[in-house]
């Protein structure tokens, strides 16, 4: 059986868990935000019949390629498909480690 003094260890590490999952998921959900965004953009790029298109950068617009532009969010967008699997990979050992402390608490 599980002593108070262990229980009470479990329990914080499992704190510390529930705040790291808390934490890539607020990460996860931003990046899918901007993935949206990207999406949005790139469709508006493709609908614009122009050569060029308005970028923001800091405070003021620069006229630029539109192909230089899709490419740059093209590229954006798989960083941060790069790094969502690296979030999930990360949810997932999380999830392993916090199901590991139950069962130590539940065993004992």
């Amino acid at each position: 059986m599980v002593s108070q003094e262990q229980a009470q260890q479990i329990l914080a590490q499992a704190q510390v868990y529930q705040q790291q999952m808390q934490s890539i998921l607020a990460q996860k959900e931003t990046l899918k935000i901007q993935q949206l965004e990207i999406k949005k953009a790139i469709e508006e790029i493709d609908k614009n019949k122009d050569e060029h298109v308005y970028k923001a950068s800091g405070p003021i617009l620069i006229k630029s390629p539109k192909e230089d532009v899709k490419k740059e969010l093209s590229e954006k967008n798989e960083f941060i498909s790069t790094r969502l699997q690296t979030l999930e990979r990360s949810e997932k050992k999380v999830k392993e480690k916090i199901e590991e402390l139950r069962e130590k608490l539940n065993k004992e």
